[in-house]
């Protein structure tokens, strides 16, 4: 059931993704950019901003511009973080990692080509909500991809490496990493429903404790997972030296501390019923995810 909603939701903002493109003057970076963003991958963020939005009674077609603009900012992320100055990863999605498909620099120009279609796709005319919300939904997605947000995440997750540090350390990092564009994505859909402060700052809260158990379950993926089933190389992090909850507490205590979350994000949840079916069903896959 879940695998089925996940691949309808990819495959339509992959359609949104390719015709939007398509619409703009060819270069030779949107081979790279394709690459990156549509072949593969989950879009697991895409379906919280679907789910989320059935809880405020949201139509998919006001949602699929601020899916199409996280999984452009997500892919760039991935694109980046595969390079040899960062991961040095080879293989993204069961695939060649873009820079090896297209080089370094083709890479890196399409990484930051994505991140910035981001920000066209938000502001796009034709998107039907008003020029408020698109200025907020800018503001708030600037915020989780840049120094204070992904990138400052990751830049902390280098500097990690090979060093013992605190669990709130280790949150914090992977909160910046991984929950700031969950954060994103619940708080904007609560600004296309025209949420209150205090409903929006309850929503990016909860996006940011999923982001943190879908980073833990990665990093469980990477420790036990399937090559094959994940996609890239597992046993990476202890390879690197990653500082992960799970290096940090060991498997059983990480795992008890990924399961007490997830109870955590549901219990918050119950306020909305049965409209938080979808998001409920997406949440519980999260963390017991074999790919």
């Amino acid at each position: 059931m879940i695998k089925k909603k996940l691949i309808k939701n990819a495959r339509k903002i992959d359609k949104f993704l390719i015709n939007f493109l398509n619409k703009q003057k060819n270069s030779l970076l949107v081979k790279p950019m394709k690459y990156g963003v549509i072949s593969g991958g989950k879009k697991i963020r895409s379906t919280i901003i679907f789910d989320t939005g059935k809880i405020f009674n949201i139509s998919d077609n006001k949602l699929v511009n601020i899916c199409a603009a996280v999984e452009c900012i997500h892919s760039y992320s991935l694109i980046h973080d595969d390079l040899p100055c960062m991961d040095n990863d080879l293989i993204r999605r069961g695939k060649p990692s873009t820079h090896i498909k297209f080089g370094e620099a083709s890479a890196v120009l399409a990484g930051s080509s994505l991140l910035t279609l981001a920000f066209e796709i938000i502001t796009d005319k034709k998107y039907p909500i008003n020029y408020i919300s698109k200025n907020e939904i800018v503001r708030s997605l600037a915020s989780c991809s840049g120094h204070t947000g992904i990138a400052g995440g990751q830049e902390l997750d280098l500097k990690f490496e090979n060093k013992k540090k605190m669990i709130n350390q280790i949150i914090n990092m992977q909160k910046k990493k991984t929950g700031k564009l969950f954060n994103f994505c619940l708080y904007a859909v609560g600004v296309v429903a025209n949420k209150n402060k205090i409903e929006k700052n309850f929503l990016s809260s909860l996006g940011e404790e999923i982001g943190l158990l879908f980073q833990l379950a990665d990093d469980f993926l990477d420790n036990k997972g399937s090559k094959k089933l994940v996609g890239k190389p597992v046993k990476k992090d202890n390879k690197k030296g990653k500082s992960t909850l799970l290096n940090l507490l060991g498997e059983e205590k990480a795992y008890l501390y990924a399961n007490n979350l997830k109870k955590k994000i549901l219990r918050k949840l119950e306020k909305h019923g049965k409209k938080a079916k979808e998001l409920i069903s997406t949440i519980e896959f999260i963390l017991e995810r074999k790919f």
